[in-house]
């Protein structure tokens, strides 16, 4: 019995051992940004006192965004009076539509691009050229061709996302070990049987590292298309407070862009690390 009694006694020890380093581990990990979060509201505030002219500091936009804006996200009084988190959303979905398509036919185009040298040739300087115009430059364009704004938007969407997609993939194919391409003409495998066993996984870190570009930039230029033509949406909402001069909501709205932005970016590595065996991080 006293035996069994000290060896409960050492799981216990170990267990309470493991939580410990466990708590310490994660305090190191949380502590240093809330720290510094801390530190950059303090000082924004000291330089943002109230009555003072100019931006308002982190007290003053929560007084003055706290209703609705902070404690009812999902309001929707119909029109564009909506909520920050239905604004978000509503710009969500764009992202999803022009990112989906830039993904699709960013790694199309980059496999057949990479695995064909004359392709590759012919169609290189043409995206070279393309992917330097500026996003938003698109957009008269794509308002004058579909007629709507939304639409318009997700094509700023899918120009902008689809040019890191298209070269990375493109440059992962191209990296493919000389090995790799004996091991299918040694072996006959098909072209179906090479597609999935050799070039797939071995461009997925390049194809994921498009992805995280091409999903940073998507976020980017759907608040940049939406400032400028848009009637609900985050960018929408920001130029709108801005017109009005409500620069609480502003800030607000741009936490709420950040954080988002951060999510996706996020989102898209821990796809990447049940996916790919190397880690993305």
């Amino acid at each position: 019995m006293a035996v069994s009694s000290q060896k409960v006694t050492k799981n216990r020890r170990g267990s309470n051992s493991n939580n410990n380093s466990w708590i310490v581990k994660q305090a190191r990990g949380i502590l240093p940004p809330v720290v510094a979060l801390l530190v950059f509201l303090t000082i924004w505030q000291l330089l943002c006192l109230p009555g003072s002219e100019g931006l308002p500091g982190p007290i003053q936009v929560v007084q003055g965004a706290w209703d609705p804006f902070i404690i009812n996200p999902f309001f929707d009084n119909g029109g564009n009076s909506k909520g920050l988190a239905l604004q978000v959303f509503a710009s969500l979905q764009r992202v999803a539509i022009g990112f989906s398509l830039s993904a699709i036919v960013g790694v199309g185009f980059g496999i057949l691009i990479g695995s064909n040298k004359l392709v590759y040739r012919s169609l290189d300087p043409i995206f070279q050229v393309l992917r330097t115009i500026p996003p938003l430059a698109w957009l008269p364009i794509a308002l004058a061709a579909l007629k709507d704004n939304g639409l318009a938007a997700i094509f700023v969407i899918f120009i902008t996302a689809v040019w890191p997609i298209l070269i990375n993939t493109t440059v992962g194919v191209q990296q493919i070990p000389q090995d790799y391409i004996n091991v299918k003409r040694v072996l006959k495998l098909s072209n179906k049987a090479y597609f999935f066993k050799i070039l797939l996984p071995a461009s997925l870190p390049y194809i994921f590292t498009g992805l995280r570009i091409g999903i940073g930039l998507s976020w980017l230029a759907i608040v940049a298309a939406e400032m400028l033509r848009s009637d609900v949406g985050i960018g929408f909402f920001i130029w709108e407070s801005y017109n009005n001069a409500y620069l609480d909501r502003i800030i607000l709205a741009l936490i709420y862009v950040g954080i988002v932005g951060f999510l996706l970016d996020r989102s898209i590595a821990f796809i990447a690390t049940k996916i790919v065996a190397e880690d993305l991080k």
